[in-house]
């Protein structure tokens, strides 16, 4: 299988890339990455001669990507512009990646008739009050910032063009993802790259806010069940169950670490700060078989010990 990858050299997309050719021997794979700021070639480090070429472009560029989804069977898009803060800030390279680049792969899909799978987020569908229930497939969209609102256009434009053109495509939406290669201006390398270097670790508010956290080598085979078993036109939600507050996973981090929790400093919370995503990823384990396999201690562990090496080095 030839399998075009959007922003392969990212944190998520790399993961996948390493992940996917670890499990199909003889797959090839195009990784189609701008080499933005949150891109970083030693992501693919060990992917390189074992079947990855990259390719440096712009999914918004409609020529490119027509002709690199016209020599392979399916593209998996992982690219799409995703700090937060930065979208308050300014949104213009938000909508041009995450609507206009989603247009520009969907065209050429279309015209292709190739095979998608679009890569999304929880945070599309806003925030839960207390005592709701988890988001369902079901679930009502209510982006609540320039980020999420960009990401919502990029899904209900793949279902525009499954319900128009008959598109072979599919959608995930994650919770938050941990683990090995994520760009620094996460909140877990972060706090761990602050805690190594016993410089304070910015906390939004209270820290209150849950998030359904996840180990991104989990996310990466629910997508390969996905691509091999999900059922064309639908969504499936990408959740571990495992809620925890943003200050929690920032104690647990420490703790891991050895470092005290007298390096927390609390800063003024983010304007439209959702209070709590959680995820129900029965659909997907129901039609699937998937399962998530890493436990947050561990996952955390592993990935702490991954960034002392990378940042000792």
């Amino acid at each position: 299988m030839r399998l075009l990858v959007t922003g392969g050299c990212g944190f998520i997309g790399s993961n996948f890339i390493s992940h996917w050719l670890s499990g199909h021997p003889g797959s090839e794979i195009v990784n189609l990455d701008l080499m933005t700021y949150a891109a970083d070639m030693r992501n693919l480090e060990e992917a390189e001669g074992r079947g990855c070429e990259t390719v440096v472009g712009d999914i918004a560029d409609r020529d490119l990507v027509s002709r690199i989804v016209r020599d392979v069977d399916a593209v998996v898009n992982f690219a799409a512009e995703t700090h937060v803060d930065s979208s308050i800030m300014d949104s213009a390279q938000f909508v041009h990646s995450n609507v206009i680049g989603v247009h520009s792969i969907l065209e050429a899909c279309r015209k292709h008739e190739k095979r998608l799978h679009h890569v999304s987020t929880d945070e599309v569908y806003g925030s839960l009050g207390p005592g709701e229930g988890r988001f369902t497939e079901n679930s009502r969209y209510a982006p609540m910032n320039p980020y999420s609102a960009t990401k919502a256009s990029g899904d209900h434009l793949v279902r525009a063009y499954f319900n128009t053109y008959g598109i072979k495509a599919t959608i995930s939406n994650c919770g938050n993802n941990y683990g090995p290669r994520q760009h620094a201006e996460k909140l877990v390398p972060k706090t761990i790259t602050n805690a190594m270097l016993g410089r304070k670790i910015p906390v939004y508010g209270s820290g209150r806010q849950i998030r359904d956290w996840i180990h991104v080598w989990d996310h990466c085979s629910a997508i390969e069940a996905i691509l091999e078993k999900g059922r064309l036109g639908e969504t499936y939600l990408v959740g571990a169950s495992n809620e925890m507050e943003n200050i929690n996973v920032i104690k647990s981090i420490l703790r891991t670490m050895g470092k005290q929790d007298s390096l927390i400093e609390h800063v003024a919370d983010r304007p439209g700060h959702d209070a709590r995503y959680a995820l129900d990823p029965s659909k997907l384990v129901k039609e699937t078989g998937w399962i998530c396999r890493y436990g947050f201690e561990e996952g955390m562990k592993a990935t702490v010990d991954w960034y002392l090496k990378r940042i000792g080095s």
